[in-house]
C-alpha cells in the first residue's frame, strides 16, 4: 500500500496499493487534492507532472524531481534540502521560505519564481533560467558563495 502522509497530524492525505509514490502524486494533483504538509522524503519522482500542485509546507528533502514539471505550485514553506531539481521546470512557484539548501538545480526554469526568504544555501545554480529583474531582486543583500559542481569521480 503506497501512502501520502501529512506530516504534521499523521494522518492518511491519499493512499492506493497499486500505484507507485510517483503515480499516486500526480494522481492527487489531477484531482486536486491538496498535499500540504505531505511527506515525500525521500521520493523517486523523476519527470512527474505537478503542475498547479499545493505542496505548501511539504517535506521533500532528498527526492529527485529531475526534469518535473512543477509550474504554478505553491511550495510556500516547504523543505527541498538536498533535492535534484536538474532541469526542473519551476516557473511562477512560489517558493517563499522554501529550505533548497544544497540542491542541484542546474538548468532549472526559475523565472517568476517567488523566492523571498528562500534558503538557497549551498545550491547549485548554474544555467538556471532567471528573469533579470528577478535575479537582481534575488541577489540584493544575500552572501554569495560560488560553488563548483564536484563532478570527479574518484
Amino acid at each position: 500500500m503506497t501512502k501520502i502522509i501529512n506530516w504534521k497530524t499523521g494522518k492518511t492525505i491519499i493512499e492506493d496499493e497499486n500505484l507507485s509514490i510517483k503515480d499516486l502524486v500526480e494522481k492527487a494533483v489531477k484531482e486536486g487534492i491538496s498535499l500540504q504538509y505531505a511527506d515525500l522524503t525521500n521520493s523517486d519522482l523523476v519527470g512527474s507532472d505537478l503542475e498547479n500542485a499545493d505542496l505548501r509546507n511539504s517535506d521533500l528533502r532528498n527526492s529527485d524531481l529531475e526534469g518535473a514539471n512543477l509550474r504554478n505550485c505553491n511550495l510556500i514553506g516547504s523543505n527541498l534540502t538536498n533535492c535534484n531539481l536538474v532541469g526542473a521546470n519551476l516557473r511562477n512557484s512560489d517558493l517563499d521560505g522554501s529550505d533548497l539548501r544544497n540542491c542541484d538545480l542546474e538548468g532549472a526554469d526559475l523565472r517568476n519564481c517567488d523566492l523571498t526568504d528562500a534558503d538557497l544555501e549551498g545550491a547549485y545554480l548554474d544555467g538556471c533560467k532567471f528573469h533579470k529583474d528577478q535575479l537582481k531582486d534575488l541577489l540584493k543583500g544575500l552572501k554569495i558563495k560560488v560553488m563548483k559542481k564536484n563532478n570527479d569521480n574518484t
